[in-house]
């Protein structure tokens, strides 16, 4: 009865394993027939102008403290906070706008002297154009400068191997209701 259990449980991680096996070879050449395309693709320049909604407080809060040094209590610039993000985007200041999608990642004060941010952002997009596909943005971030550019490193979808750079504003920020609106102009250029 052992020696049928055992023959059971290797059949049946055998046929679970040729399956997902099968599954992601499917996309894997997929990707690589159009990566082997890539010198006869052409490349497309976009830009792109969005909002961010950003809840920083009270119970539907987008930013969640996820962990903090010993000296962020005491910091003025709130060094070593790191917060995850799940904002909404759209396509106007306003929340009740079309909504394109999520700027979702995580964010980290990481200056000494002025509020200055460590930012990975992915930008993921659910509806329009650009429906299915990503941007990821990261670097640092001052938040109290003006045209804060930030380099897009990458992309999936429509923009994969996405390479461009970001300009970041705070459109409005209302301190009673916590709560902010980021305007993105994204410059992106990527394959077809």
């Amino acid at each position: 009865m052992q020696r049928l259990s055992a023959i059971f449980i290797v059949c049946s991680l055998l046929i679970a394993g040729s399956s997902y096996a099968s599954s992601t070879s499917k996309e894997t050449l997929e990707a690589e027939k159009w990566f082997r395309k890539l010198s006869q693709r052409r490349e497309k320049v976009a830009k792109l102008r969005f909002y961010i909604q950003d809840i920083l407080g009270g119970p539907n809060a987008t930013i969640w403290e996820v962990a903090r040094s010993d000296i962020t209590s005491l910091s003025h610039t709130m060094f070593g906070q790191v917060r995850v993000l799940d904002d909404l985007i759209t396509a106007q200041p306003d929340p009740n706008s079309e909504k394109l999608g999520r700027a979702q990642g995580f964010i980290t004060s990481a200056d000494l002297r002025e509020s200055a941010l460590a930012m990975n952002l992915n930008f993921v997009f659910t509806a329009g154009k650009y429906n299915g596909s990503t941007l990821c943005v990261v670097g640092r971030n001052p938040i109290d400068a003006v045209d804060r550019e930030l380099p897009v490193v990458g992309g999936t979808g429509v923009f994969r191997m996405a390479r461009g750079f970001s300009i970041s504003n705070t459109y409005s920020y209302d301190p009673v209701q916590n709560y902010g609106v980021l305007e993105y102009i994204v410059y992106v250029s990527y394959y077809v």
